[in-house]
């Protein structure tokens, strides 16, 4: 290609899909290297529609930049600075804004509907601004609440349910949000130059911690606007302490003093809510093991999620995600520790396997409409929390301004349209929330790093394993793979551990966004015959896992897992060996999995 400049009525081929910059709202090309600090499209270039590129396959099509004077070469437009990537912006989530439903084979199997578009009300978007309350709303764990916050909470729901379900504020759409951000309601169609043809996912990359937590605010105001309590906080779901670990005992009862019990939901699995401890590893499966096994395994993975798996930014809170990033072909993002981990077991594992998209938590489209939805990710965002509270370094929120700068569009408990972003949220005392915890405690799971393996337990592999060099790629998961992996480095000293953790990557996972997927994975599991691994041992690296995403049985997205090695060598006698053996297990939807690429890096402490 020419490097003189492109006439604006070029237009090249793309053999994967064609570049499309016209917007929904405008017949016009929206141009911005950041998105309006206002939420407002004043600062957005328009240009005719008949001025439109279609790029090359070669040019990155998140750094397209249309400057006042002219467009930058061809040969500029692939080596632009990583900053001009745009990051995701929501557009106008009321006029901009499609059925979840897009492409779905079997609708009459939905028990919810996919009409999660929220209800327009001719608003227009307002900037955030901080609450100014005198006192912090304080989160409590669920299975210790007062009868006074048990009776609250219950009244505010049900307030919720009284309203008609086109208001704003009803429990309808409120689960709605869900919906429509997760399964295609919106795209990225003012997201930096403009993506009218690429829906937002704001799972599996760094949107997931930024996105649950706004949504978790303003769902909190809103039911303590229903009932005039300014203090009024949620309650959380503690299952990262045994005592928590069941589902808390309001939300299972039908009715409550011959009532309906607001909140219960009736698509729940009910061979997991009387007396059973969640499994926070669920694999779609119940495992034979005692409830004292199960909450021992329950605090490993709490670790594993916070410490060994989230030992830096990108592994704890996901992979980078800008303007023009699909989540049916883009590889990059990579799913968080605490996404793939304990967040989505307790969705799979709360959800009703009886019903055809194991509705309501087991499934994107649904999950909002069961009140423990909720609460579960109240305490996924308390663990966001905790993570940061640790004190190692390397636990900070991105730095990067598209993670800064990426925004979302809510109602308010006021009924008005805010727009918020990443930014602002990272400060609890400037929301004015916070969780309750014991000053005493010392939290089970910090004791919770699984022992170190017995060398008298190991044996020498006799069967010949092929490296990644030997294996052609990408390889389908349809039954064990084994792979040897070369290190960059072995017996790093200490010193050499701190500026540095080992991270085994596991990329272009390729799955069925129509079903629940899950696949473990050992490192350097050399254990005797007779000797088995669990999730409970030091060789369990972790899992990945996917809810379903909209239920679309033909459409294949991309993710990528990252799991920390640094502890688990040293746990399992192997810190000094060249190779690390990788051993993948498909558990459930992997028949038609495939997985790209599998390496090991350092990666520097604090990246």
């Amino acid at each position: 290609m020419s490097s003189s400049l492109l006439p604006l009525t070029s237009s090249f081929t793309n053999a994967h899909r064609p570049f499309k910059a016209r917007t929904n709202q405008t017949q016009g090309f929206r141009v911005s290297c950041n998105s309006a600090p206002n939420g407002h499209n004043d600062n957005k270039l328009i240009l005719p529609e008949s001025q439109k590129l279609i790029l090359p396959p070669n040019v990155d099509r998140r750094n397209l930049l249309v400057g006042l004077g002219g467009l930058y070469t061809a040969a500029n437009l692939s080596s632009l600075p990583a900053a001009m990537a745009a990051p995701i912006t929501a557009p106008d989530i009321t006029s901009i804004c499609k059925d979840a439903s897009a492409g779905i084979s079997n609708q009459a199997e939905a028990v919810r509907t996919r009409k999660c578009c929220p209800p327009a009300l001719g608003k227009t978007i307002k900037d955030f601004v901080f609450p100014t309350d005198k006192t912090v709303r304080m989160r409590w764990p669920a299975h210790k609440g007062t009868k006074e916050q048990v009776d609250k909470y219950r009244a505010a729901i049900q307030a919720m349910r009284a309203l008609p379900d086109d208001h704003p504020h009803s429990f309808a759409s409120q689960a709605k949000i869900h919906c429509a951000y997760c399964n295609g309601g919106y795209t990225q169609v003012d997201s930096g130059t403009g993506f009218p043809n690429i829906d937002i996912q704001i799972h599996n990359s760094w949107l997931f911690f930024p996105f649950h937590r706004w949504y978790l605010y303003f769902y909190e105001r809103i039911l303590g606007k229903l009932i005039n309590d300014p203090t009024f906080a949620l309650p959380f779901w503690k299952w990262d302490e045994p005592a928590g670990m069941p589902i808390p005992d309001m939300f299972v009862p039908e009715t409550v003093d011959g009532k309906p019990n607001p909140l219960y939901d009736v698509y729940r699995d009910a061979d997991h809510i009387n007396e059973r401890i969640v499994d926070l590893d669920y694999d779609g499966k119940d495992k034979n093991v005692s409830d004292q096994t199960q909450k021992l395994c329950n605090l490993s993975t709490v670790y594993r999620d916070l410490v060994r798996n989230g030992g830096d930014t990108i592994s704890f809170f996901g992979g980078k995600y800008v303007a023009g990033d699909s989540p049916v072909d883009n590889s990059d993002p990579s799913v968080g520790s605490v996404e793939s981990g304990s967040h989505t077991a307790v969705h799979r594992w709360v959800g009703d396997k009886n019903q055809p998209n194991n509705e309501d938590m087991g499934n994107f489209y649904s999950a909002g409409y069961d009140p423990v939805f909720y609460i579960h990710h109240t305490n996924v965002d308390r663990m966001w929390k905790l993570w940061k509270d640790l004190g190692i370094a390397g636990h900070v929120e991105p730095t990067d301004s598209d993670w800064l700068n990426a925004s979302y569009v809510f109602y308010d408990e006021n009924e008005e349209l805010v727009r918020v972003y990443n930014k602002d949220c990272v400060s609890l005392d400037k929301l004015k929330f916070n969780y309750i915890e014991n000053s005493k405690e010392v939290f089970p799971w910090r004791k919770s790093r699984p022992e170190k393996r017995n060398p008298n337990s190991q044996v020498a592999p006799t069967t010949v394993v092929n490296t990644v060099e030997q294996t052609k790629f990408p390889v389908t998961l349809d039954k064990i793979l084994k792979i040897r992996v070369k290190r960059p480095a072995v017996n790093r000293s200490e010193a050499e551990k701190a500026k540095a953790n080992e991270v085994l990557l596991v990329k272009k996972i390729k799955y069925d966004s129509g079903k629940f997927v899950k696949f473990d994975v050992f490192v350097n599991d050399k254990l005797k015959d007779g000797v088995f691994t669990t999730p409970c041992d030091p060789e369990y690296a972790g899992g990945f896992a996917q809810i379903p995403h909209n239920d679309m049985k033909s459409m294949f997205m991309s993710s990528s897992a990252r799991f920390g090695l640094t502890e688990l060598l040293e746990d399992t006698n192997t810190d000094g060996e060249e190779y690390a053996t990788v051993t993948l297990v498909p558990r459930t939807g992997t028949d038609d999995l495939t997985v790209g690429e599998i390496k090991i890096e350092l990666v520097p402490v604090g990246a």
